[in-house]
């Protein structure tokens, strides 16, 4: 998706994404606020040199299938390989790198379950991490 198909603004879309960047989690209620928020992560993540996506889950398979789910949406990656010696049933946190198009996973204590896009870019005002993100804003 280019900034030119969409239907938000460079601008709107940066805003969208720091209405749901604070302390306090947003809950994405209705389909019409997650088409917007799909769209703005599109929008800013396409003008981006990189980002590091924090995938906090249940287990793996859910991280896993969210990491899928997102990279796909942002027009990342189709394909990422599975780790075999990440943990099964406990919850985890993934931290993907599109720079080097790898990740890491390592146990997870915490109680957030989302997701966080980290923004690396020449354009300081892109710059920044936005989220908590739902699990599967892009299922």
């Amino acid at each position: 998706m280019t900034p030119a198909n969409s239907k938000l603004s460079v601008d709107d879309a940066l805003k969208t994404l720091k209405d749901y960047s604070c302390l306090q989690i947003k809950i994405v209620d209705f389909e019409a606020d997650k088409h917007k928020l799909r769209q703005a992560i599109q929008i800013v993540s396409s003008l981006c040199e990189t980002e590091n996506i924090g995938i906090c889950a249940d287990n793996f398979q859910e991280g896993f299938t969210t990491l899928k789910s997102y990279l796909k949406a942002l027009e990342l990656c189709e394909n990422v390989e599975k780790l075999t010696t990440a943990p099964k049933q406990t919850p985890v946190y993934i931290k993907f790198n599109t720079d080097t198009m790898s990740y890491y996973v390592d146990h997870y204590t915490g109680s957030y379950r989302g997701v966080l896009i980290s923004c690396q870019s020449d354009n300081h005002n892109l710059v920044g991490t936005y989220g908590h993100f739902p699990l599967n804003l892009f299922e």
